[in-house]
């Protein structure tokens, strides 16, 4: 049982700590932040404990942290969890740049240390069947695809939107990764990317809570067109646009030689995959990761599984495997999505740096074994 603690405890915190108990192989036990009321209360809200972020670090019963602050602070606070000789595991992105990610990379190998990263729905039932199939040559080769999310942003429903709208934010690093984190899972690693981008709106306004009314400065792309271009050869169209008030454009398709696949929105874990040459939806999966267990705000259940990536990687901690969710495939991710920015920038073709292999598939029997 890996003990672990988490840093920062904003939103996705109670997420973490809702659906840990599912889960067999880690134990969330602590939690800090830099605001101790904000610790004080998830900490009573879940039945842990409640440190300091100097105490957590120091915890001889936690083994790993997670790193739930905001991007800024992604990477010093992941730095201090290997100084303090833990085990990491991030949220999305990341990092903000790949020197970071290499820095990380040494100081985890020099002290013998794990390290991972969100997002994990790709490990979730519908992209799991999605990965099968493609596998399996259902689709043929791989020729193309789109992914596209679009909304307004969130300074219409979340009370400090400020970071969502300064650089490390914007749609491209803030919900970029559930996307490209799924196409690298199914078609293997970028090679090269070109892009158009901008912000639409030089500023947004909160709606809601204490602050509503207060108005902020937009200092990062809100609007990205891109060309993803595979190292397999497959191009996948990727829009990334908080300046879009409604659309009709599906999450996910892959276009193959022989069908079209269709994919639901990778934020979450399960949903319908259809195989479009008869335009069924692909039955006789039975994946413990795709089933609904949460109920968004308007009553529409989903399957949320946010902690399989955490489990998995204390799971292969334990049995000196990869685990999936790793540092490679993570800072791959962010490569991508920085050069997406940056071609945007620059109006150009932008070769990705970094490569990584794909993260071992994950089945309905190996995952039923990560759940209690």
């Amino acid at each position: 049982m890996l003990g672990v603690g988490i840093v920062g405890c904003g939103n996705i915190s109670e997420a973490y700590l809702k659906l840990a108990p599912l889960f067999r192989d880690f134990e969330i036990r602590a939690v800090a932040d830099l605001d101790a009321s904000r610790a004080e209360r998830r900490a009573g809200q879940f039945g842990v404990r409640a440190e300091t972020v100097e105490g957590l670090l120091r915890a001889r019963d936690v083994d790993a942290v997670v790193n739930l602050t905001v991007p800024a602070a992604h990477h010093a606070v992941t730095r201090a969890i290997l100084e303090a000789g833990k085990h990491a595991y991030s949220e999305k992105p990341f990092v903000l740049s790949v020197e970071e990610g290499e820095r990380l990379r040494e100081l985890a190998a020099a002290k013998g240390l794990r390290v991972g990263s969100a997002p994990d729905t790709f490990l979730g039932g519908a992209h799991q069947r999605a990965r099968a199939l493609v596998d399996e040559g259902a689709l043929g080769r791989v020729l193309g695809g789109s992914a596209h999310v679009m909304g307004h942003g969130m300074e219409g429903w979340h009370p400090d939107p400020d970071f969502f709208f300064r650089p490390g934010g914007g749609p491209v690093l803030d919900m970029g990764p559930y996307y490209v984190t799924w196409l690298v899972n199914v078609l293997g690693p970028v090679r090269s990317v070109a892009a158009t981008a901008k912000a639409g709106f030089p500023t947004r306004t909160i709606g809601v809570g204490p602050r509503e009314g207060e108005v902020l400065e937009v200092s990062t792309a809100t609007d990205v067109q891109a060309i993803l271009e595979f190292a397999s050869g497959a191009t996948v169209a990727f829009g990334a646009s908080w300046d879009v008030w409604a659309h009709r454009h599906p999450n996910l398709e892959l276009y193959g030689e022989t069908a079209s696949l269709y994919v639901p929105d990778p934020n979450f874990f399960g949903g319908p995959v259809t195989l479009a040459r008869d335009e069924e939806e692909a039955s006789g999966w039975d994946h413990p990761f795709g089933a609904d267990n949460h109920a968004m705000h308007d009553g529409t259940p989903v399957a949320n599984w946010r902690g399989a990536g955490l489990a998995d990687m204390a799971r292969a901690i334990a049995e000196g495997r990869p685990h999936r969710c790793s540092l490679d495939l993570a800072l791959h991710v962010v490569d991508v999505l920085l050069s997406v920015l940056r071609a945007g920038e620059e109006r150009a073709w932008v070769e990705v740096g970094t490569t990584c292999a794909r993260p071992a598939a994950l089945g309905p029997e190996e995952a039923r074994g990560l759940l209690r």
